[in-house]
């Protein structure tokens, strides 16, 4: 089968097409034949084996997993001797190991079925920034209705997600992003905009029960100064820091800055899992929620994907082996 492979970390002139055996499953997994698999700064990680922190995990000196890609949706081509929730033709969405393929090999604590309205490049930018958001706002923020609630980096992978989220759960929510998103974050739902190019809205004398951070381009202090006395800030990854730690750093220490005060600062650690996507899928189908797709490329488009990606353009970068150049 065809899949993008990298032999060794670096930017996007690593990734290339190739072929490669087809993969194997086990008694709780499925074959999924990809359909389409969307980009995340996670692949961006793997690709650069950036943070280092990382790389006991990943490999030391090259990727242990040569295909990269984690968030697809597709059709069950097969199913392990154990899986019965599962069958050939079944269209699912969720978390794998190696997306960037033609096919993928996929656990069944980490796939659903795909919500019926949705296409697969829609399906498939859902699954890791839409539970990741779900995460950071039900599960860290405990997001109540009538909060006032700060999504800094709104028009984001996870960011888009959280402002629609944050509204499906009945609070008041003001997104953070830059001119030209402006827009697109008022259509996902929020209450009130902010342009950080022209706005400190640290200074802004306001204060928020609930802050999600995708950013990290603002100190605690800051931050701080406008959550509300018994607020919640949470730290969703970000891309600051150095090459050891990177954004994992930020949300490590967070917890550490809030001992003795009624404010709480956290971290985040979100993993992907069949009840999420289960969740994620009805609130798509009830209208509270809608991805975000910057168009589709085909599988041998990788390094323009990342390209097309780090400009931080309007959504989610899909792939998809069915589309010919």
């Amino acid at each position: 089968m065809k899949a993008i492979v990298q032999d060794r970390y670096g930017d996007s002139s690593v990734l290339h097409l190739d072929d490669v055996p087809m993969p194997t499953i086990g008694d709780d997994d499925v074959l999924i034949e990809v359909r389409a698999t969307s980009l995340n700064i996670g692949d961006i990680h793997l690709m650069t084996g950036l943070p280092l922190i990382m790389r006991p995990f990943v490999g030391f000196k090259g990727p242990r997993q040569r295909i990269r890609g984690m968030d697809v949706a597709g059709m069950v081509h097969s199913v392990g001797s154990r899986v019965t929730a599962f069958r050939p033709g079944d269209e699912v969405f969720g978390v794998v190991d190696a997306g960037l393929a033609e096919y993928a090999r996929a656990s069944v604590k980490k796939i659903a079925p795909k919500p019926a309205s949705l296409s697969f490049e829609q399906a498939s930018a859902i699954p890791t920034s839409a539970a990741t958001a779900l995460h950071a706002l039900r599960d860290t923020g405990h997001v109540q209705a009538g909060q006032k609630v700060l999504i800094i980096g709104a028009s984001g992978g996870v960011g888009i997600f959280a402002t629609q989220l944050a509204k499906a759960f009945g609070a008041h929510v003001t997104g953070v992003a830059n001119t030209a998103k402006l827009d697109l974050v008022r259509s996902l739902g929020a209450d009130e905009v902010i342009d950080y190019t022209t706005t400190d809205f640290t200074r802004s004398g306001l204060r928020y029960d609930l802050i999600i951070d995708m950013a990290s381009t603002h100190t605690f202090a800051d931050l701080r100064r406008i959550l509300a006395t018994e607020g919640t800030l949470v730290i969703v990854g970000g891309e600051a820091g150095g090459r050891f730690t990177g954004g994992v750093g930020r949300a490590m220490t967070a917890p550490l800055r809030s001992i003795g005060s009624k404010q709480k600062l956290k971290g985040l650690i979100s993993a992907t899992l069949a009840g999420d996507l289960m969740t994620l899928a009805e609130l798509v189908q009830a209208g509270s929620m809608m991805p975000v797709i910057d168009g589709a490329l085909p599988l041998s488009s990788a390094s323009e994907a990342v390209a097309r990606m780090r400009s931080r353009g309007v959504g989610k970068v899909v792939l998809t082996p069915w589309l010919v150049e």
